[in-house]
């Protein structure tokens, strides 16, 4: 048995297998089609419409094999305890639906292992269902000794989906390391809980149709599905114990010894420590570069939660500041030449990662002194999910780190009273995921699925032409097939060929007209319920349609020309932004409608105007320079070696299509675009604005629309300029001169009385809450004031609060953003600071300052960030 690399082994399978007729296929995303799914954790989920032969695979291929990027987290807690388990793994597997079955498979499985892999016969270990007996003597017939052999049951050895649906038994092949691994038992053989046999390989064959009464009906096609951890067998080649041993984690280890100044294997908690930052970093780089970004909910909040292990992790060892780049540079270098995202969004997961490093480390020493003092004043080994709870929701730590910090020291947490102050939250996001994931799944399969296999997929012809003849080959009228629709009724017409395009990739559907003679259905919309087939949903207002009719369908080609052009510019914004904000910048989203289009994108701040003006200025030199859009098909391996924009987070397949505005904007995209930018006209944009802490939204308009906006501002202009009795180009400047002036006469009107009202000090006593550490506090936007004034205002409001406690308000002066935290010294003594607050706060609004613990202000120069700031106070206090 030969040393081979990770790198080596993982082509070694696909080359195995390929040559055995079956298709190689890149991993699919993380983000898996299947909206049943958080993530992808197997090599069969990109296969799922295969196995239910809602796909057919081409010929002459037998069957496909990947190696598949993998992310599992739910048994995220264990993670570095062992030496197996891992968030991001790779999956190398091999699938065949319906073409080769039990025979084939073992016969492949035995010549990889023995004759490409080097495994000696001798050490290795079969497990089979019980009532398997086919597969049994498959292995013997293939030289397999009776005592290698083991019957498993159902629970070890039998696969299935679900309660009912495909299923069937599976054979597991292990590698005996020996008896010094073992547990020293006579009856030890696969399926032990020691480590001396290791499972590398599973090999299921999906025989069966599970019924509700639990029998089993066997399948017409039956399939086969297999995986095989990459990890685990590099770690049997490379004759280590473990999965962090193996070459590509050793090497990410390597780099958290250099970061720690530690060496691996001489502290255990060391090692754990370098364990999860190896581990999680991989697993972070590839979310980030397949679309997922930080949040709170869903796939974001994986993503949060493992960076923010990793840099608690870090932080127990002495690794502070930014750190996790390092580790992603030597993953990119590791793996990128396999995973090309990596490269290409290597920016991005720089500023991100970044991003979040500061988030986190804002508040951890914060949350760490504040654990500390209730650990200070413990009486026994259990902590209060009060306590948990305030460190999950004012500093941001995890439940899990909490368990893990306090668990290093013998205390566990009170998790049944941490469960309730979180249970209204968590039912909430639970009910709305469970929806999301319904609603999702509901729009496949079913007979949409039926139609597809039936007539195939609808031949799209509105690339080049808006009208085409077609013919009828279904219709659907309330969730069911249907023959005829008659007039005033609506359903869904399917088409042989369509000029319609469906709604896709951000672009909405077309509308339009079918008719046929007396016939007139009104297209509506135009979506595509599965990959491939395009649904017209109309009202017929005129005549009747019937399966088979032959009929013309027509686009509105002016909403086409609009939305043809709103796309366009969304390629060239994109490159526009990248060329004035840096690489980091990615497309997070988009609409593009005939009338306006929205551009969701990936920066960590707010623009300047002056950025925003930029943008605007470099895509309308391109628009102006009338460049013709070209527009071909190649794979996409050959346009990412060409430098072609892949979108973030999307899906491609092998063949992609490129659309090219010049140099310029070279960009993977299935929509419809103008012939030259001239068509554009121009681009506005009308607003920049925040949709999460990682992205921006920019809302622009182009031609038609571009000139109505104009106009309706000339108007308002011309307006103002009349009830100021000035010139046009003047407005500004009166408008300066009479603000000013304004201001003069209010700050006269204010001396000698109170900053705020009595209504306003009432109004700001009412939005009082109740901190998790026990004391009132008032975070709030008030207006206009002074520095000075702010510090009136405290005063009164300190005066008038039912109990010590505390205050942050934000507010505009004079173009400039005020900020002010202020506590009394029992709200201080209960861990409100208000200098760490202000600190927190000053770069949403481009400034600074500080202070002491019972009182801090700041200023900058950036006001619309103010609401970014009071959120800030409110996660760190509330």
């Amino acid at each position: 048995m030969e040393y081979m690399t990770t790198a080596q082994i993982r082509e070694a399978y696909l080359s195995y297998f390929e040559s055995k007729g079956c298709k190689r296929m890149p991993s699919s995303s993380l983000i898996p089609d299947d909206p049943s799914l958080l993530l992808t954790s197997a090599g069969m989920v990109q296969f799922k419409p295969y196995f239910l032969q809602q796909k057919q695979l081409e010929e002459p291929y037998v069957g496909t094999t990947t190696v598949q990027k993998c992310v599992r987290t739910n048994d995220i807690d264990i993670i570095g305890t062992t030496g197996r388990h891992l968030s991001f793994f790779e999956m190398l597997g091999n699938f065949s639906f319906g073409k080769y079955f039990k025979r084939e498979m073992c016969t492949m499985a035995l010549d990889f292992s023995v004759n490409v892999l080097g495994l000696p016969l001798e050490k290795l270990y079969f497990t089979v269902f019980e009532d398997d007996d086919e597969t049994i003597q498959i292995w013997k017939d293939l030289g397999v000794p009776d005592d290698h052999i083991s019957r498993l049951g159902e629970d070890d050895n039998f696969w299935r989906a679900g309660p009912t649906g495909p299923c069937g038994p599976c054979s597991e092949l292990y590698y005996d390391q020996g008896p010094e691994f073992g547990c020293g038992s006579p009856d030890c053989a696969p399926g032990c809980d020691c480590d001396r046999f290791l499972e590398y390989w599973n090999c299921v064959f999906t025989q069966f149709d599970g019924q509700e009464d639990g029998s089993l009906v066997e399948l017409p096609k039956k399939n086969i599905d297999t995986g095989m951890g990459l990890e685990r067998i590099a770690a049997i080649l490379q004759g280590v114990q473990t999965n962090y041993e193996t070459d590509v984690l050793r090497s990410l280890i390597a780099v958290g010894e250099r970061l720690a100044g530690a060496t691996y294997g001489e502290d255990a908690t060391v090692d754990l420590s370098l364990r999860i930052m190896a581990d999680h970093s991989r697993a972070v780089t590839f979310m980030i570069a397949d679309g997922i970004l930080p949040g709170n909910e869903g796939r974001g909040y994986v993503l949060r939660r493992l960076l923010r292990r990793a840099i608690m992790k870090a932080h127990l060892i002495g690794v502070e500041g930014h750190f996790l780049n390092e580790y992603v540079d030597e993953i990119v270098r590791l793996m990128g030449d396999v995973y090309p995202e990596i490269v290409e969004n290597r920016e991005l997961e720089r500023k991100l990662i970044m991003a979040e490093e500061d988030r986190f480390g804002a508040t951890l020493a914060h949350g760490q002194a504040y654990l500390e003092q209730e650990l200070a004043t413990l009486s026994g080994t259990t902590l209060s999910g009060t306590t948990a709870f305030t460190l999950h929701d004012t500093y941001g730590f995890p439940v899990e780190i909490t368990s893990e910090i306090v668990g290093e020291r013998g205390i566990q947490v009170d998790m049944d009273a941490f469960e309730r102050e979180m249970e209204a939250q968590r039912e909430r996001a639970r009910s709305a995921g469970a929806k999301d994931a319904e609603a999702a799944w509901s729009t496949y399969g079913g007979v949409y699925a039926d139609i597809l296999n039936e007539v195939g997929p609808t031949a799209f012809v509105g690339y080049q032409h808006t009208e085409a003849p077609a013919t009828v080959v279904a219709l659907v009228r309330d969730g069911q097939r249907v023959d005829v629709l008659e007039a005033g009724e609506k359903g869904d017409i399917f088409l042989d060929t369509t000029p319609f395009y469906a709604e896709m990739g951000g672009e909405v559907g077309d509308t339009g007209r079918i008719v046929d003679g007396q016939v007139h259905a009104y297209v509506e919309d135009t979506t595509a319920p599965e990959k491939g087939l395009v649904r017209h949903s109309v009202k017929v207002e005129g005549g009747r349609i019937a399966t088979d009719d032959t009929v013309e369908a027509i686009v509105d080609a002016r909403r086409r020309a609009s939305i043809e052009r709103n796309h366009t510019a969304t390629h060239i914004l994109h490159a526009a932004l990248r060329q004035v904000l840096g690489d980091h910048v990615r497309q997070a989203g988009s609409y593009v409608g005939p009338d306006r289009l929205r551009f969701d994108y990936t920066h960590f701040e707010a623009m300047m105007p002056e950025q925003i003006a930029e943008v605007e200025r470099v895509a309308n030199d391109r628009i102006m320079e009338a460049v013709p859009t070209t527009i071909y098909e190649t794979t996409l391996d050959e346009a990412r070696a060409n430098g072609v924009t892949a979108l973030f987070g999307e899906k491609y397949d092998t063949d992609v299509r490129v659309v090219e505005a010049g140099e310029f904007s070279r960009e993977l995209c299935g929509g419809c675009h103008v012939n030259n930018t001239a068509e554009i006209g121009f681009l506005k944009i009308t607003s920049e604005s925040s949709v999460g802490s990682n992205t921006r939204r920019i809302e622009a308009v182009t031609s038609y629309g571009a000139l109505a906006y104009v106009d309706k501002m000339e108007a308002e202009l011309r307006e103002t300029a009349s009830m100021l009795k000035v010139p046009l180009f003047d407005v500004s400047e009166r408008t300066a001169s009479n603000l000013k002036s304004m201001k003069e006469l209010q700050q006269a009107a204010k001396r000698g009385k109170e900053a705020v009202s009595d209504d306003g000090i009432n109004e700001l006593l009412s939005m009082a809450q109740q901190a998790p550490a026990g004391y009132p506090v008032i975070i709030a936007k008030t207006p206009a004031q002074e520095a000075g004034g702010q510090r009136h205002l405290w005063d009164v409001v300190r005066a008038r609060m039912a109990a010590p406690g505390a205050l942050v308000i934000a507010g505009e002066n004079d173009g400039k953003a005020v900020l002010m935290a202020a506590a009394t010294d029992e709200a201080v003594a209960k861990g409100f600071d208000a200098g760490q607050i202000i600190k927190a706060m000053g770069p949403a609004i481009g400034g600074g300052g500080g202070g002491k613990p019972t009182m801090a202000q700041a200023g900058g120069k950036n006001p619309a960030g103010i609401e970014d700031a009071l959120e800030i106070a409110r996660n760190m206090v509330l």
